[in-house]
């Protein structure tokens, strides 16, 4: 079932007599042109590419079948009933451009963006208006609070007016319908119903994470298949590792692949080590060759090792380099300026001779040489050390970055402070 991405807000009205609530509506008798009955209330929807706050459709049981009923239909709307104004109605049959009311909303799961968090819809409310002679119906809030249990609990049982009364003393929790995204795991339907995914784009991936890993699997899904691949990448660092595998495992391979180039190769290689290994190799052949070859030989190297804790992108410049060559060289390359903290300083043979703090090169003329600018004591890790000393290291010097040499001495990578950090919350 479809759930939602939302903002908490306080109800834009407190006027009983403008408002209704689903858990008033379900049941209501509806009435003919004659004061006849019809039959009674099972559902309510909306046509969101048409009206995305208006309720189209009144679905009415009628003996064996449904009918369904305009909103053009309605002469009025009230607690004790619904009568028409105009009795050319339809049999009811299914529609994917409908997003019904009960069967869509009530009793599923939403996300709370402004909390964060997952909560499960207890009821609707809706705002009445009256236009061109008939009473219509806009959808304000969901409902997900103690007073919607309350009414959910009595509702059938207690008048509508005793529970409206004794819900006074409990304070409404509600959620704007107007910063509602469903989230719906087939494609098709998301494009059918007018879904847009900009509350979670806006959400930050440390938080979509969070509420990700409260959801079920076909929900998790539809969360991935809502953000473009930087977006998943970023979610999926974040979330707990034992669900990373299972996350990357229920998708097509070239849809795995994107989402894992865009992740450090040392993440991207996590992932993969835990998959069956005729996917694994599935996903990296959809792989660019360049992103796979990265990730194939963080692949070689054991999860406990500076090896697998490292990434592969750092930038090295040779031992005689300037400030100005430096700079130069940032200007040119793609590289996020908030992951690097470090620039490597290697002789012909590739071997490290220094590390120079980013920060320092900010104050210091062009033509200074970056050797000046070294830190001191010069700190590495051979590839096959074990991630216990790479923490020590970061905790006793006050590390952001730490760089990594292979058999030969060779630069091969570069362990960041946020790569330690995850290795520690995981323990």
């Amino acid at each position: 079932m479809p759930q939602a991405a939302l903002q908490t807000n306080q109800p834009a009205s407190s006027l009983d007599e403008e408002i209704l609530y689903l858990t008033e509506l379900m049941g209501l008798k509806v009435y003919d042109l004659k004061g006849r009955l019809i039959g009674t209330l099972r559902d309510a929807a909306l046509v969101p590419l048409v009206d995305p706050v208006r309720v189209d459709r009144y679905l009415v049981g009628a003996g064996p079948g449904w009918l369904s009923i305009r909103h053009d239909q309605i002469q009025s709307i009230t607690r004790t009933g619904i009568h028409l104004k105009d009795e050319r109605m339809t049999p009811y049959h299914s529609d994917e451009y409908m997003l019904r009311i009960a069967r869509d909303l009530l009793d599923q799961q939403i996300i709370d963006a402004q909390g964060r968090k997952v909560v499960r819809v207890n009821d609707v409310t809706f705002v009445k208006n009256r236009e061109n002679g008939g009473d219509i119906l806009h959808i304000l809030e969901i409902d997900i609070g103690i007073r919607s249990m309350f009414r959910r609990v009595l509702s059938g049982i207690v008048p509508a007016s005793v529970i409206r009364t004794v819900q006074e003393r409990i304070p409404p929790h509600s959620i704007r319908w107007e910063f509602c995204n469903m989230l719906e795991a087939d494609p098709q339907r998301r494009v059918r119903l007018n879904i847009s995914n900009k509350l979670l784009l806006d959400m930050h991936p440390a938080d979509l994470a969070d509420i990700v890993e409260h959801l079920g699997h076909e929900d998790r899904a539809a969360v991935f298949d809502s953000v473009d691949a930087e977006t998943a990448a970023e979610v999926l660092s974040e979330v707990d590792p034992d669900m990373q595998a299972a996350i990357i495992e229920s998708m097509e391979a070239d849809k795995a692949a994107d989402i894992l180039e865009e992740m450090d190769p040392s993440e991207a290689a996590g992932v993969l080590s835990e998959l069956p290994e005729e996917q694994s190799e599935q996903i990296l052949d959809e792989m660019e060759p360049e992103d796979k070859e990265d990730v194939e030989e963080m692949l070689e190297f054991r999860d406990n090792t500076a090896g697998g804790l490292m990434d592969t992108g750092f930038l090295s410049l040779p031992q005689e380099a300037t400030v100005a060559d430096a700079m130069s060289e940032l200007k040119q390359m793609d590289l996020v300026l908030e992951d690097l903290y470090s620039i490597f300083l290697v002789n012909a043979e590739n071997h490290l001779v220094a590390t120079v703090p980013l920060a320092r090169l900010f104050f210091a003329a062009g033509e200074t040489p970056l050797r000046e600018l070294a830190a001191d004591p010069l700190l590495f890790v051979e590839t096959n050390e074990k991630q216990d000393r790479v923490a020590e290291l970061f905790d006793k010097y006050n590390l952001l970055a730490l760089p990594v040499v292979d058999e030969q001495q060779e630069l091969v990578g570069v362990i960041k402070v946020d790569d330690v950090v995850a290795v520690l919350r995981q323990r």
